[in-house]
């Protein structure tokens, strides 16, 4: 059987519910041979997972799961291999941070007049380095308020972000040439999803990739767990007619999202190759 990877995984760091570590170790468990972390807006726990996946003879690359805004729309952009210590990649990573850690004690404020019972000493043992929104999701993750962490966002965080005015991220135009100079292999994430291209048709999809494309996205996800066959076939479309890189992962988030299974995504349906995983490693020339 051919060696499988996952290159679009969540930990504790963003709104996943392993620790970095944990993911090495449960990637070994399942028989995935190599894997990407790529928690949201962060890359705190690259490093704790790369020196697990080292002990546990799991390939590895680091990554980054990027919030950008794209003309009207709100985008994911898997980033792999790039170089932590960069000074593009610090410059935008500084300038991500700025997002996610604004205004949170406004944030706490609007959840609580909603009924929850949270405070800035509530959240804080919940934050991994600063208190951010992620912060939050975990301490209302904690009150077992849902059975999955979305419904938080959807009914709390986001709400909050937008009527404080501060629902934006960087924008792609801007992220995609420093990602580039950090060495970063770019993907765009699960392009059929709200947060994508949702909404659009199929020529109006594939025009919106071209246009990203132009701004230096290296290619897109072309296996993602709840893909159609129809979003398949147009994924597979895109990768072979523009030379597009292909990746895939089961953006996996433990118990926060049930049902979707590291490596394999939705029973077991999933197999992205070990061969995207050698191409990408070449480009940025990790091992």
């Amino acid at each position: 059987m051919e060696k499988i990877i996952d290159l679009h995984v969540h930990s504790y760091i963003s709104d996943g519910s392993y620790s970095p570590a944990g993911l090495a170790e449960l990637a070994k468990e399942r028989g995935v041979a190599a894997f990407a972390l790529t928690d949201h807006d962060s890359m705190l726990g690259c490093q704790e997972a790369a020196e697990a996946a080292a002990s546990c003879g799991v390939g590895f690359i680091n990554g980054m799961e990027l919030s950008a805004d794209f003309e009207s729309h709100k985008v994911h952009i898997v980033c792999l291999g790039f170089d932590p210590e960069h000074p593009s990649f610090r410059k935008l990573y500084q300038k991500v941070r700025g997002i996610k850690e604004a205004r949170i004690p406004e944030m706490i404020d609007f959840v609580r007049d909603k009924g929850i019972d949270i405070s800035l000493e509530k959240v804080r043992p919940f934050a991994r380095g600063n208190v951010d929104r992620y912060a939050l999701m975990r301490f209302m993750v904690s009150l077992h308020m849902y059975e999955r962490a979305q419904p938080i966002w959807d009914n709390f965080l986001d709400p909050a972000a937008r009527e404080l005015g501060i629902n934006v991220n960087i924008t792609a135009e801007e992220a995609l040439p420093l990602l580039h100079e950090a060495g970063a292999v770019t993907s765009l994430a699960h392009f059929h999803k709200a947060i994508g291209l949702k909404g659009l048709d199929r020529h109006e999809q594939e025009q919106a990739i071209l246009r990203l494309h132009e701004m230096g996205l290296d290619g897109m996800e072309r296996f993602y767990p709840n893909y159609t066959a129809e979003d398949e076939a147009f994924a597979a479309y895109m990768i072979d007619k523009y030379s597009l890189l292909p990746t895939g992962g089961t953006d996996f988030h433990g118990t926060n999202r049930p049902g979707i299974e590291l490596g394999t995504g939705i029973e077991g349906r999933m197999q992205v190759p070990y061969s995207y995983f050698e191409q990408i490693t070449a480009l940025t020339r990790q091992e």
